[in-house]
């Protein structure tokens, strides 16, 4: 097929299938899946056999990820995280392969056999998981943290995996479609284990003290695409060597991720390699969705589905048991097990490897290459499913699963719903100026963080009625909605309108978009998280182009109340487009009219009274 059909396909596929993806909350992973199973052979059959092809171009969107992953992850903090990554990652690997090994043995598949589908079975799929936390936000959280632990050792033993694997099959070691095509495949063993240290070490050195002085030269061109051209040959150069050396290209892309952390063209390094990586990984998921073969589903339902139900019940089963040995709590818990209950990549690799080396034959590799493609294609809709369904329902905020939101003992008359970055400031400017507030917050880890800084900060859903009810709503003055999603503070808007209407509501929104729908449930007090901001860095920059500190405080003051004003005007009309256009083309062109004859209004001597510098210099004139 013409590789501009291709791209065509390709391209219409994911434009169509990944925005109603992200509309209905199941995020891009599962759009591109879907996107990859209609055009593929077995659906409406655009894509055959070049669908296979691309997944080994596609692949290196998960090297590039890896990349800049360690690009974020500084020496000191990899080293911090070593205890969660050699234990969490030892403990989830090792439980798994030997689950699945014992039951591959009850079926009567031989020991090697059992053994090469525990270890290709118990990895995850890095490219699904941290897509999938990075776009959920959840990169920070417990859940996240331990997923990326797991997921690193996992990509770690890739290498020690793929070593063991020919010692499974001596039998087929002297036949020549079996050996190792790296360069290192046919020396001793132990030279194979000096080979991945030299490798390592000449990461590490090569990055300091050749790559770094490479990119000093570039960056002195001031040529842009070239700067680009050496970061992909940076990616590339280090994926070729590992690989060459029969090792992981993935690991080898994060540790040069690593080793540059701390150099001064982090930033540049990931601004040019991000496109790259996004086309590349959603090409991957597309790939992923194309390769799964509903023939074969089709002709043996019950092996593929009972062996999808086991996998990964058990994985789920292991992951939740790791979790609580390192005690994540509940709900974080939950995300983890869900998250990391998949097949992953990796094992295509592996289980190809196996099918090379004749250890295991092909019907039942294409058997378990369809369990893994279908583990992945579930993993998003398990995450959904957990978000909206078991989370509200079941979802537990502490370690204790059986513990109860706290029982407030204090009440006052301003309660505070969420103390993230938003409500923690707001809290302490309040309580510095003698105004204490009942502070409630669902997020377990950070409750208990805040009560060892000296927070007093109640552990609870604030959605809930009863909860506001003994947080003493009833006799309360204000409530001062600052819950993170937006859509959690919608709903505690909602529910307080309703049950406790004498409320004064400060609302907290990120966008306009949120402030239009708080403005529909009848909030006037809203606070866009960067509009303060924003108009503060404004104010600054006309101050240092020469103009009064008093004079735009007050017109920063006058930009504010029109903007507001605006806002709620536009409310209305934004379900009509063209109206929308026209009004806020209106509004723009007359509010700039009004703070132009504002700025050229000259209020006298008395509008130096702010500018600190302008004293200064009279006072030494004095």
């Amino acid at each position: 097929m013409d590789i501009m059909l291709q791209a065509l396909i390709y391209l219409t596929a994911t434009v169509i299938c990944v925005p109603i993806s992200k509309r209905l909350g199941m995020g891009s992973v599962l759009g591109y899946l879907i996107a990859g199973m209609l055009i593929g052979p077995f659906f409406l059959g655009l894509i055959g056999k070049e669908g296979e092809d691309i997944m080994h171009f596609a692949e290196f969107g998960v090297v590039m990820m890896l990349f800049l992953i360690g690009l974020e992850l500084e020496p000191s903090q990899f080293w911090k995280m070593r205890r969660s990554i050699i234990g969490m990652g030892s403990i989830q690997m090792v439980l798994t392969a030997v689950i699945v090994f014992l039951a591959m043995m009850f079926t009567g598949m031989t020991w090697q056999v059992s053994l090469a589908i525990g270890l290709a079975f118990s990895m995850s799929s890095t490219a699904i998981v941290l897509q999938t936390i990075k776009e959920k936000g959840l990169s920070q959280t417990a859940s996240g943290q331990s997923a990326f632990s797991v997921l690193l050792f996992q990509d770690i033993m890739v290498i020690p995996v793929l070593a063991i694997l020919p010692l499974l099959a001596l039998e087929s070691i002297n036949d020549s479609s079996a050996i190792d095509s790296s360069v290192i495949g046919s020396l001793p063993g132990w030279l194979q284990g000096l080979s991945f240290f030299f490798a390592v070490a000449f990461i590490f050195l090569g990055g300091r003290y050749l790559f770094i002085p490479l990119l000093r030269l570039v960056a002195r061109t001031r040529l842009r695409e070239l700067f680009t051209a050496s970061s992909l040959l940076l990616v590339i150069a280090v994926s070729a060597l590992m690989k060459a050396m029969g090792l992981s290209p993935a690991l080898g892309a994060f540790l040069a991720g690593v080793v540059l952390a701390n150099s001064e063209y982090r930033h540049e390094l990931e601004s040019d390699i991000e496109p790259f990586k996004g086309l590349l990984l959603g090409l991957f998921f597309i790939g992923v969705g194309i390769s799964i073969n509903f023939g074969l589903i089709v002709s043996k339902p019950l092996i593929i589905s009972g062996l999808v139900f086991f996998v990964m019940i058990t994985k789920f089963i292991v992951l939740y048991i790791t979790g609580r040995i390192f005690r994540i709590s509940g709900d974080q818990n939950l995300l983890f097990s869900f998250a990391l209950s998949q097949v992953g990549e990796f094992a295509f690799v592996l289980l190809s490897f196996s099918n090379q080396l004749r250890l295991i034959n092909q019907e039942w590799v294409d058997i378990f290459m369809a369990v893994t493609a279908i583990t992945m294609t579930i993993t998003p809709l398990l995450l959904l499913i957990n978000e909206r369904i078991i989370d509200p329902g079941f979802g537990v905020k502490t370690a204790d699963e059986n513990q109860q939101p706290d029982k407030i003992d204090t009440k006052h008359k301003v309660i505070i719903a969420g103390f993230g970055q938003f409500g923690s400031t707001i809290s302490r400017f309040l309580k510095a100026n003698g105004v204490e507030a009942t502070i409630l917050d669902h997020d377990s880890d950070r409750v208990e963080f805040l009560r060892k800084l000296g927070f007093k900060v109640y552990y609870g859903d604030a959605t809930r009625f009863d909860l506001l009810e003994s947080a003493g709503a009833g006799d309360a003055k204000f409530l001062i909605a600052a819950i993170d999603p937006p859509e959690t503070n919608l709903e505690l808007i909602a529910t307080v309108k309703k049950h406790f209407p004498h409320l004064n509501i400060l609302a907290r929104a990120k966008n306009r978009s949120d402030a239009y729908e708080m403005i529909d449930q009848g909030i006037r007090d809203i606070y866009m998280e960067t509009q303060h901001t924003s108009l503060r860095l404004a104010e600054d920059l006309l101050n240092k182009l020469g103009h009064r500190r008093y004079t735009v405080s007050r017109l920063g003051q006058k930009f504010l109340k029109h903007d507001n004003e605006m806002i709620a005007e536009m409310a209305a009309h934004r379900h009509d487009m063209k109206k929308y256009v026209i009004k806020a083309r209106e509004t723009f062109k007359y509010q700039e009219e009004l703070l132009r004859k504002n700025l050229s209004y000259d209020a006298g001597e008395g509008d130096h009274c702010w500018d600190s510098e302008q004293i200064r210099e009279i006072l030494l004139k004095q």
